[in-house]
C-alpha cells in the first residue's frame, strides 16, 4: 500500500467531527434540598451529556465534595449534606476537564479506556491519549 492509499484509508476511518467545542454544553445542575440531603435532579441528563457512566461520575462527586451519596431509582444523585448549585456545577466542570475534554484539542469526543491497569482518556477526534486521575 503506497502513501496515497494509506492516507485515503486514514481519512475514511476518521470519525466526522462537526463544529467546535462550543457544541458541547453540559446542563446546569438542578439542585434541591431535602432535609439533610441534596438532590441532584438532572444527574442522569448530565451523565448522558458527558457520555460517562453514572457510577463513575457519582464516585467523583463524592470525592470532590467530601460526602457520601447514592443514585436513586429515578436516576437522581442524592448527596448527604447541603450543597449549593454552584459548588456542584464546579465539581462537574472539574470532572469534564479531567475526564471528558481532550487535553490536546479540547473536544469532548473522548472515551475512557483502561490500559495496563491505568485509566486513559482517548480522543476520537485527534487520537491523543492522556492519563486521568483514576
Amino acid at each position: 500500500m503506497d502513501y496515497d492509499e494509506m492516507l485515503d484509508q486514514a481519512v475514511e476511518e476518521t470519525p466526522d467531527i462537526e463544529g467546535t467545542s462550543e457544541r458541547f454544553e453540559v446542563p446546569d445542575p438542578d439542585i434541591r434540598q431535602e432535609g439533610n440531603m441534596t438532590v441532584f435532579e438532572n444527574f442522569q441528563a448530565v451523565c448522558d451529556r458527558l457520555s460517562r457512566d453514572e457510577e463513575h461520575v457519582m464516585k467523583f462527586l463524592q470525592n470532590e465534595l467530601g460526602t457520601s451519596g447514592h443514585i436513586d431509582e429515578r436516576g437522581r444523585a442524592r448527596l448527604t449534606g447541603e450543597f449549593r448549585e454552584r459548588r456542584i456545577a464546579n465539581a462537574i466542570d472539574t470532572y469534564t476537564d479531567g475526564y471528558v475534554r481532550c487535553s490536546e484539542c479540547g473536544l469532548p469526543d473522548t472515551q475512557l479506556k483502561t490500559e495496563q491497569g491505568a485509566t486513559v482518556l482517548r480522543c476520537e477526534a485527534c487520537g491523543a491519549q492522556s492519563p486521568t486521575g483514576s
